[in-house]
């Protein structure tokens, strides 16, 4: 199997925007920011600033990395728009990164402690997004979207470590001991999961591009019908 030596990833899913590159095993530049909204703006300035600190250029990348989801709707297109263009431009694979595991990618408590670990993001409405993951990150259930009082029978009994921005809704609805919050782990951070998708194999020539993950419609308010005169 191969694997990127030479990764740029980057991140507009969440209520943050992020760009990195990951070379010979290391993090040699990366830019976040937290942001509610402007990651169609901030974005690709970002990548040219880390390409540039990282002295490369597109064609010696071996693979584009971005997160494909949940999270606002906007910022998952941009970040999906800006990989697919980039990849197509420069003949690099794609590899595409739920949001859930960017945050689990970030979380060294689970492992440290041997846990399982939920990984909660805010989904700006009643819901929020559920991923359950083992102490190794890897996947214990499917992801979710539910309400907050929902949560407790969706995960597994015991001690338990939460991370993610709807952490404090989590931390709210379960009330229970045993509760471990991560420490940091709040938003999907490209410095952080570039080592997890340097780590995967590159797709096939020719593979489709990674799918969006939204877990819920999105917010439409269909216009009234006119009336008759």
């Amino acid at each position: 199997m191969t694997h990127a030596n030479r990764l740029l990833a980057f991140d507009s899913a969440g209520a943050a925007c992020s760009a990195a590159v990951w070379e010979a095993g290391l993090v040699v530049a990366s830019r976040f920011e937290a942001m509610a909204r402007g990651q169609s703006e901030r974005l690709i300035p970002m990548i040219e600033e880390v390409m540039a600190e990282a002295g490369l250029d597109y064609a010696e990348l071996d693979a584009l990395a971005v997160t494909l989801g949940p999270g606002g709707f906007t910022g998952v297109r941009i970040g999906l728009a800006a990989a697919r263009g980039l990849a197509l431009a420069t003949g690099r694979p794609l590899l595409g990164l739920t949001s859930f595991e960017a945050v689990a990618a970030a979380v060294e408590e689970a492992r440290d402690r041997d846990l399982p670990l939920a990984v909660v993001l805010d989904a700006k409405r009643a819901e929020v997004y559920l991923q359950v993951f083992g102490p190794d990150l890897e996947a214990l259930a499917p992801p979710l979207s539910l309400l907050p009082a929902d949560l407790p029978p969706a995960l597994p009994s015991g001690p338990l470590v939460v991370a993610g921005d709807g952490v404090a809704r989590a931390v709210a609805a379960l009330k229970r001991p045993g509760l471990v919050v991560a420490a940091g782990a709040g938003h999907a951070e490209a410095a952080r999961f570039a080592a997890l998708a340097a780590a995967r194999p590159l797709p096939p020539p020719g593979a489709p591009p990674p799918r969006p993950l939204y877990l819920r419609g999105p917010d439409v308010t269909l216009p009234r019908p006119r009336r008759t005169p």
